[in-house]
């Protein structure tokens, strides 16, 4: 029900977009506001708006990499500290918390996040977090100074949220409407085939994306059979014990019958027992899929455990993930300061490593707010809404600002100069027609899903339930979502708007010193006398 989707969005959405954004960067050898200010200077709001997107994500993207941190530096230790539950205080069993949940979620929701049971309370600063997400900005910094110049069911198909997780999905994974990709190309030689990078790159990540998904739910479906065959032989042993029936008389395969035998012979001590049994149901274990973050370190995690030489596999993985993110925040840094350095008055001032430096130090400080014990919601409200409805106007005014207004044969003739061919009809049917209608209608679908869904909604892990349950989002929260998506999609109105207001005040500034001009040195010193204008005086 996701693939069709996906593969979908991959062919109108991912390639075509790709290749406009390598072209555009390529072409126009400028950052995501210079290039489109060159396209057209009503534009310079899109790319304001790409480094305001790019800004929102690094603010907390750089927290996944300070979490693998602390997920590497805690694979040394034997056994894994998430093997298994700790012991509670007096050392007589293990934590309650623990024990109502798994030790990889405790060990993620406690150990790591020691979160909180709502966004409404914020908790303190954890300083092992903390460390780690200064060493993570350390590292990205360090590489900037590099430099980048020279290195399910098929009914799934009508939901609309299905298309836009697709569409989400490809925007990240490629980078399209970041700038990172324009801030890239502009270093490419002029002649640099980007149409072939463009396909292969497209190809290749999507590959890998699938490739993943299919390890990634073979250690879902494990997990979700290890937690259901768990839950069964907690039941069967603990009706054991109550009701003292024999070895081997219980079963997972007869359970069902012998619970309704119990209830009619015993009622009242099943009755006292039931609030103890749960109800088992593999179903239920591979419906409540872990999302987001918790994919990569609980899912994984829980698969590691469980491999010969585990503590191999963790470092591996967890460097691999680091290696990930990493590269990511390079994009994303990128995206915030080729724009930057091409600004003039800026460069004048300040050298590249100040500039860099700055930029991942006011990251850095507001990550903190990651780092709190409230702090996961709040990752979880910036991965939300920080980006997907941004993305999808960025990408529109892109496509649209390419064919309508730099105009698509002029568009491919610059092409052809750079790589020698010209434009076959796919690019252009998908550059003119079919991706821009996709876009429009996944922003109608956003914009529907969001009225319709009401009050919005998240998940907070509750320690007494070992589970996550849903609660509303407070109305601060809400207005931090609001100006998060409104404070990017501004940009592109407001840029046009301030362009506008700018010009017309230059040509009525040019009106007034030509009016000037004609009137008091081609007129003489009487006409100076005779007007009452104190502008022309």
């Amino acid at each position: 029900g996701f693939l069709i989707p996906y593969v979908i969005m991959l062919i109108v959405e991912g390639m075509p977009l790709l290749y406009l954004e390598l072209a555009v960067g390529q072409r126009m050898r400028k950052g995501s506001i210079g290039a489109w200010k060159i396209i057209s200077p009503y534009l310079c709001g899109v790319g304001v708006a790409s480094v305001v997107v790019s800004f929102f994500l690094s603010m907390y993207y750089n927290v996944i990499n300070a979490w693998a941190f602390w997920y590497l530096f805690h694979s040394f230790q034997d056994p894994l500290p998430w093997a298994t539950c700790p012991l509670n205080s007096n050392r007589t069993g293990y934590e309650e918390e623990c024990e109502k949940t798994s030790s990889t979620q405790y060990f993620w929701y406690r150990q790591t996040l020691n979160i909180s049971p709502s966004l409404e309370t914020s908790g303190n600063v954890q300083w092992e977090q903390a460390l780690c997400l200064t060493l993570a900005w350390l590292v990205v910094y360090l590489c900037i100074l590099r430099g980048t110049a020279s290195t399910g069911k098929l009914e799934q198909l009508s939901n609309p949220k299905t298309w836009i997780s697709a569409a989400t999905q490809i925007f990240f994974s490629l980078g399209l409407g970041f700038g990172s990709l324009i801030a890239f190309a502009s270093y490419n030689d002029p002649s640099n085939n980007c149409e072939r990078h463009a396909i292969i790159v497209s190809l290749i990540n999507s590959t890998t994306s699938i490739f993943a998904s299919i390890v990634t739910f073979s250690i879902y479906g494990f997990k979700a059979t290890f937690n259901y065959e768990s839950c069964i032989n907690k039941v069967i042993l603990l009706l054991m014990n109550t009701f003292d029936l024999e070895e081997g008389s219980l079963t997972a395969d007869n359970l069902s019958e012998m619970k309704d035998y119990l209830m009619a012979a015993h009622p009242q001590e099943y009755a006292q027992l039931l609030p103890q049994l749960k109800n088992c149901s593999l179903e239920a274990e591979l419906d409540t899929a872990v999302q987001g973050t918790g994919l990569a370190f609980i899912v994984y995690s829980e698969a590691i455990k469980n491999m010969e030489v585990s503590q191999l596999y963790s470092v591996l993985y967890f460097a691999m993930l680091l290696m990930l993110g990493i590269g990511s925040m390079l994009g994303n840094i990128a995206a915030i300061l080729t724009p930057l350095t091409d600004s003039k008055a800026i460069t004048s001032r300040f050298s590249k490593e100040v500039i860099s430096g700055f930029v991942c130090f006011i990251n850095c400080i507001i990550g903190l707010i990651f780092t709190m014990e409230a702090g996961n919601y709040w990752f979880d409200i910036f991965n939300d809404y920080a980006a997907t409805l941004s993305l999808l106007l960025i990408v529109l005014v892109e496509t649209i600002a390419v064919c309508y207004i730099y105009g698509l044969r002029r568009f491919e003739k610059d092409l052809h100069m750079m790589i020698g061919r010209k434009l076959n009809w796919y690019w252009k049917t998908m550059w003119a027609f079919a991706s821009p209608l996709l876009i429009i209608s996944l922003f109608i679908f956003y914009l529907t899903d969001y009225i319709l869904t009401g009050t919005l909604q998240y998940q907070a892990w509750d320690s007494t339930q070992g589970q996550l349950v849903t609660r509303d989002y407070p109305s601060y929260a809400l207005a931090v979502i609001g100006l998060l998506v409104a404070s990017s999609t501004m940009c592109i109105p407001l840029g046009a708007l301030l362009t506008f207001i700018r010009k017309r005040l230059k040509r009525e500034i040019g009106e007034s010193w030509c009016y000037i001009y004609q009137k008091v040195l081609l007129g003489g010193p009487s006409v100076v006398q005779k007007t009452s204008s104190p502008v022309t005086r």
